[in-house]
């Protein structure tokens, strides 16, 4: 042999011995939990063997860890070309295929691992799994001919009865049917309903839970859960039934009883609701569900004995015990602190983590080549506050640069505002039926670069959609003012005056700042051309009209106080409000008569639609607004029918969005500095008709070019900001407050 031939052996031989230390030092990484530097050895001894599959087997297991899914599946189909009759490797596939939605592709891999290895444990688990979720009933009936059943296989083929929309009672008929004959135990029924209520699936759970409740029927948790998830369906008469049969078994059930509450406060009965929160406090003072419950309540219903001490109590509660499981939205009507609403809000975005497997990767990069799309999601598409804001506003994108979604999981009330929010947008994507997680995939599918949540913690929120990340951008706008304390939302849209930079560490979200006011405005306000008179509202003829039409929650009893001093010292004035609930009307003018005031003077205006609402306005002289909560939408309302508003900010967002409206009006003078200035600027208007004109024709001056009402103008300031938004993202860096 050659000398040249036998030193190219040797360098050979060393290259591989090279090559193998390094495979070793990989796998040792790799066992060692370090997924991301072994997946960076693996992808370094793949570029000097490009074909070896073992190592593409490799690097994709450590990718599945990382949560990198798309490239563990372009792994997993090159180590299936060199290694086409290894099982793992197609179940490993269909695992990740599975997980990120591709189900038919999925069900392909884990079948062909399954011909390989008929025994697979793994991919036997992952099919009866991805028919589960798919609804692939056939598959499993097909399995269960050929192999012996277990209780996994059944608990399957129920879970796909459900998915595939058959009766549940089937699924419940072969559930009950395998415990009979010892195949399927209680536990295993109750740790698989408990899943399923945890992943948001109800149908599944509920089933579940009433096979629970037919091998044990004494269970009152099991009645109380099955209350709880007809409460989640809406079915709030099925749901008193269990509830009931639950504090029949044990009337001291604690949750049964805050779940009554809960549903009489879904149906708007808060003295109920009331009664029930304050059984639970009896049994044990410290529970923080009932005295949140019972604070709630009393608000909406305006009874208010030592309900601002509640608050107070409860915040100090707060600052001890971080899983006190305040609702943050309830307590932006009470008298806490920045701190405390930040406090409240990372706690319940803790609450709505998504199993590891559910979090979907990092976006893949934008696509220059197409408009950046921006995705809005939201229960109120339909004739709500949200959407007669940012209706004008969806219409006026630009269509050139953005390409816009709707994610609605709201109803459709067949009104006009519905017709007009469905045209606005490019797609309209219903997913009232889907799963968070679903929806989350969905969301991906479409590519969306930019996540909007119209909701924030309200009520029907569903934050869990945005917690699986979705989006590489996701944003807090408009339906909720304040920070969601959460590390899935990227930016609060906010504004100088409701959201300054200075109060950054009130956020955990970068701040926006549009340039006038946060609040998108319709300047298409329809209102009704027929106008009732004085005496069709209630109102006297001559009388001094001070208004509130905000709902009920938002009064407290120290704004209250300085409103029954305004009609005391404007004889003859009357006070205007919503008539919210009867139970709130009724203790309103009991308050006003204890303070001396003749309860006729307190108007109450029943709910008409919004263009009669706006109407109505015309015999109105001035708003008072309420805080800690501002009026928000019935500010703007005011506004824009020529009514000033008074004010008086606080330091959270909720309590400054009056101010911000103002100003964007060019009327900074009605927003005061403290609760003495807001009584005598009221009082002061009140006893000056030409000033209060002058007021007012400045506002019918305006309204045609007021940067509040300049929806054009806005439209083009939010789509800045989600131009520097998109700009941040593609660039790679983190976002970081924006000013427009």
């Amino acid at each position: 042999m050659a000398k040249g031939q036998r030193a190219i052996n040797v360098q050979t031989r060393s290259a591989a011995l090279k090559w193998a230390e390094d495979a070793r030092r990989a796998a040792a990484v790799h066992r060692a939990g370090n997924f991301a530097e072994a997946a960076d050895l693996y992808a370094s001894l793949l570029k000097r063997e490009p074909k070896n599959p073992q190592v593409k087997h490799m690097l994709a297991l450590c990718l599945c860890r990382l949560g990198r899914l798309p490239e563990a599946a372009d792994a997993l189909r090159a180590a299936a070309q060199g290694l086409p009759d290894n099982p793992d490797i197609a179940a490993g596939l269909g695992n990740v295929l599975a997980d990120m939605g591709q189900h038919a592709e999925a069900r392909a891999a884990l079948l062909r691992a399954l011909a390989l290895a008929p025994d697979h444990t793994g991919a036997r688990a992952a099919v009866m799994r991805l028919a589960a979720i798919t609804g692939d009933v056939d598959l499993l009936r097909q399995r269960m001919a050929r192999e012996p059943v277990d209780a996994d296989t059944v608990v399957a083929l129920g879970k796909a009865m459900i998915a595939a929309g058959e009766d549940p009672a089937g699924a419940i008929a072969e559930w009950l049917r395998a415990a009979q004959q010892g195949m399927l135990t209680f536990d295993r029924v109750i740790e698989e309903a408990t899943r399923a209520s945890q992943e948001a699936r109800p149908g599944e759970a509920l089933a579940l839970f009433q096979v629970a409740a037919a091998l044990k029927p004494s269970d009152a948790a099991i009645q109380c859960n099955i209350g709880a998830l007809l409460l989640d369906l809406r079915r709030p008469r099925d749901a008193a039934s269990a509830l009931q049969k639950a504090l029949n078994l044990n009337p001291t059930h604690i949750k049964s009883l805050l779940n009554f509450g809960a549903l009489y406060f879904n149906e708007k009965k808060y003295a109920e609701a009331l009664t029930y929160y304050r059984r639970v406090l009896a049994l044990n003072p410290d529970d923080p569900a009932a005295l949140h419950g019972a604070m709630n309540n009393s608000r909406h219903i305006c009874q208010w004995t030592g309900v601002e001490e509640a608050e107070a109590d409860f915040a100090r509660r707060m600052a001890r015990d971080e899983n006190t499981h305040a609702d943050p939205f309830v307590l932006l009507s009470c008298h806490v602190t920045p701190t405390d609403h930040l406090r409240a809000a990372r706690d319940y975005a803790r609450q709505q983590t998504v199993a590891p497997h559910d979090r979907l990767p990092p976006a893949p990069p934008a696509d220059p080549g197409r408009r950046i799309r921006i995705g809005y999601l939201s229960c109120d598409l339909h004739r709500h506050a949200t959407a007669f804001l940012a209706a004008d506003m969806l219409e006026r994108h630009d269509r050139d640069t953005f390409e816009i979604f709707a994610y609605s999981y709201g109803p459709d009330d067949e009104t006009a505002m519905r017709r007009r929010i469905v045209a606005a947008f490019d797609h309209f994507v219903e997913v009232g039926a889907m799963t968070d997680i679903e929806v989350a995939h969905r969301i991906r599918e479409d590519g969306i670069d930019i996540l909007v949540d119209l909701k924030g913690y309200t009520k029907g929120c569903r934050p869990r959609i945005l917690a699986a990340r979705p989006a590489p951008v996701q944003v807090n706008f408009l339906g909720y003012p304040g920070t969601m304390g959460a590390d899935f939302i990227d930016y609060v849209i906010g504004d100088p005056i409701v959201t300054p930079l200075s109060a950054a560490s009130d956020y955990d979200e970068r701040i926006v700042q549009l340039p006038h006011s946060y609040q998108p405005n319709d300047s298409q306000r329809a209102v009704a051309i027929t106008v009732p008179t004085r005496a069709e509202c209630g109102l006297p003829d001559e009388a001094f009209v001070f208004c509130c039409f905000n709902n009920t929650y938002k009064i407290t009893p120290s704004v209250f106080d300085i409103w029954m001093r305004l009609l005391d010292q404007v004889p003859g004035s009357v006070l205007w409000l919503y008539e919210a609930n009867p139970a709130a009307r009724d203790n309103l003018a009991y308050v006003a008569a204890c303070q001396g005031v003749e309860p006729e003077r307190l108007i109450f205006a029943p709910l008409v639609d919004t263009a009669d609402h706006l109407a109505r306005y015309v015999h109105a002289d001035l708003f008072l607004d309420t805080r800690p909560y501002n009026a928000h939408t019935t500010a703007s309302d005011a506004l824009w029918c020529g009514v000033p508003v008074v004010t008086f900010p606080g330091e959270s967002f909720a309590s400054r969005v009056a101010a911000s409206l103002l100003h964007a009006v060019g009327l900074p003078e009605l927003a005061t500095s403290s609760a003495a200035e807001y009584e005598a600027l009221a009082l002061a208007l009140a006893r000056d008709p030409a000033r209060l004109a002058a007021f007012k024709a400045h506002l019918l001056e305006v309204r045609p070019h007021a940067p509040l009402f300049d929806t054009g103008a806005y439209t083009r300031a939010i789509e800045t900001a989600y131009l520097r938004m998109h700009a941040l993202r593609v660039a790679g860096r983190a976002p970081e407050p924006i000013v427009v």
